[in-house]
């Protein structure tokens, strides 16, 4: 892996990860059209980590405010979110328990990324049938937008874009279905990084350039990528990206089926 692929494969992790249209699959397919493997998954929880840096300074007031919710009793509000936080990640550390097996034979196939990437055209679509609503996420609907999480462990689904779908199509917010995601994205990414720490441990040295550039890029580009979602959503504009998604998906399998 060179420098100038870090700096392609980070460019694609950062605006991917929040735009609604996968990074994952645009890594398996970049990776599979590039010629470029990295060893075992280091490069991508390195990219990955870019992308938890850039949730973690947008949203830094909100994450502060959530986790001096947990001293202070009369932050109710931060308090049930957090709860909900909970309540929406337990579906994926269960999902990613039973379903470890095809996951790693997906990531693997760049077909399979590529019928995942229509997969996540559809649920994006099924956004414009989802009525005008102003409600508030509550443990319903946390469940709902976790239980649509899982499916982002498949490459080519979208992970922001089953969350804020789900979220949208339960009647939450448009604006607050976004922020729940890119919070919900906490925990998803640290659990990654646990799970596959042995993976970080044995970084091949050589490589560490490349690992430091594609962190740094995926980073910026992930805190575009927050802020072009917000205004999109709060514009209505999150449906235009099915578009994209059916393209992405037709191309890979017209270059790899």
């Amino acid at each position: 892996m060179s420098l100038i692929d870090a700096i392609i494969l980070g460019i694609i992790q950062g605006l991917t990860e929040f735009l609604p249209v996968s990074s994952s699959g645009h890594l398996v397919l970049t990776e599979a059209i590039l010629g470029v493997k990295s060893e075992g998954v280091t490069f991508e929880l390195m990219v990955h980590v870019g992308s938890l840096v850039a949730v973690l300074i947008y949203f830094r007031r909100k994450i502060f405010a959530l986790i001096a919710a947990i001293f202070d009793s009369t932050r109710t509000r931060e308090r049930e979110m957090l709860l909900y936080l909970i309540l929406a990640t337990i579906p994926i550390v269960l999902g990613g328990l039973f379903l470890i097996g095809f996951i790693r034979t997906a990531f693997s196939s760049p077909v399979l990324a590529s019928v995942f990437l229509f997969v996540t055209g559809l649920i994006l679509f099924s956004t414009r049938f989802a009525r005008p609503s102003q409600a508030h996420i509550d443990p319903a609907r946390a469940l709902i937008i976790g239980v649509a999480q899982v499916l982002a462990l498949l490459p080519g689904i979208s992970r922001s874009g089953s969350t804020i779908s789900a979220g949208l199509i339960a009647g939450v917010e448009p604006a607050e279905a976004a922020e729940f995601s890119f919070l919900l994205s906490i925990p998803a990414i640290l659990g990654a990084l646990v799970l596959k720490w042995r993976d970080l441990v044995a970084v091949d040295t050589s490589l560490i350039p490349q690992y430091v550039t594609g962190t740094v890029v995926s980073f910026l580009c992930s805190l575009l990528a927050v802020y072009a979602v917000l205004r999109l959503i709060r514009r209505g504009k999150f449906v235009y990206f099915s578009s994209y998604c059916f393209a992405a998906g037709a191309l890979g399998l017209y270059l790899f089926l």
